[in-house]
């Protein structure tokens, strides 16, 4: 099988790594993933300077792709340039940090799993809460039985799977929940400074406390110690509004655009 990894916080990040070290094992890995840190960049892609790939060694001496680009650019890279055939399933992660509700929207590990399944490749995003990271390794271990059954039972097209794991060792977690995205937003600020020539900058931040409680909600059921396992749909249509539009007035083109 030929796997696909990448990430948005770097080539050399421990997520990364366990997942390789995983993987490696059976099949046949390509790694590209950016060459820093590339948090919280969402669906971008580079459009205003060149795009460069460097070569590295990854743990056991096999080549890696470390791009000067997002996460998404590193997916593009690989399917467009740097594969000879498209693999089989990408992973991406697994990120140190929760990707959660709200979040997935600035998420680059989820944009990079998004833009696999745009090119119709079975792809999941997987993050561990808590900055410091939890059991990279358990975690890894569970993505490669989900990643078997994925490509067994198959996914609904333009659909990935969004994983993320409470920040305990793998034998401490409670169980798995199939769950729905929480769209509670987070208490957020901005940090005002003054540099040394009196300029005004800011620091974004936010607190990461789950609002929601109902144990359907991936943000609660990881606060509850569970693994969350979110099916999202590339197709972000409001189906059920269209109707109601269509009835609007002011949809249908007047005769006259005046005041």
């Amino acid at each position: 099988m030929n796997i696909l990894l990448t990430n948005d916080d770097g080539i050399l990040a421990p997520g990364l790594n366990a997942l390789y070290q995983i993987f490696s094992k059976d099949h046949q890995v390509t790694v590209v993933a950016p060459d820093r840190e590339k948090s919280a960049v969402g669906h971008g892609i580079t459009l205003n300077h060149p795009i460069r790939v460097s070569q590295v060694k990854l743990p056991d001496g096999k080549t890696g792709y470390a791009v000067a680009g997002t996460p998404v650019d590193c997916v593009k890279l690989a399917f467009l340039e740097l594969l000879a055939v498209k693999p089989d399933i990408v992973i991406s992660g697994i990120n140190r940090g929760a990707n959660l509700g709200v979040n997935l929207n600035y998420s680059g590990t989820v944009a990079a799993a998004r833009e696999a399944s745009l090119y119709q490749i079975p792809s999941i995003a997987a993050s561990v809460q808590g900055q410091k990271g939890g059991d990279f390794p358990g975690a890894a271990r569970y993505i490669y039985h989900l990643s078997q059954e994925t490509l067994k039972k198959g996914l609904q097209q333009h659909t990935f799977l969004n994983v993320n794991f409470p920040a305990l060792p793998f034998s401490e977690i409670t169980g798995v929940r199939i769950c729905r995205l929480g769209l509670s937003f987070p208490d957020e600020y901005l940090d005002r400074r003054k540099d040394p020539r009196d300029r005004t900058y800011y620091w974004h931040g936010c607190e990461f406390r789950t609002k929601d409680t109902d144990p359907s909600i991936d943000g609660a059921a990881v606060d509850r110690n569970y693994i969350s396992i979110t099916p999202v749909k590339c197709d972000m249509t409001d189906y059920d509004a269209m109707p109601s539009i269509e009835a609007w007035e002011t949809v249908n083109l007047p005769a006259t655009l005046d005041n």
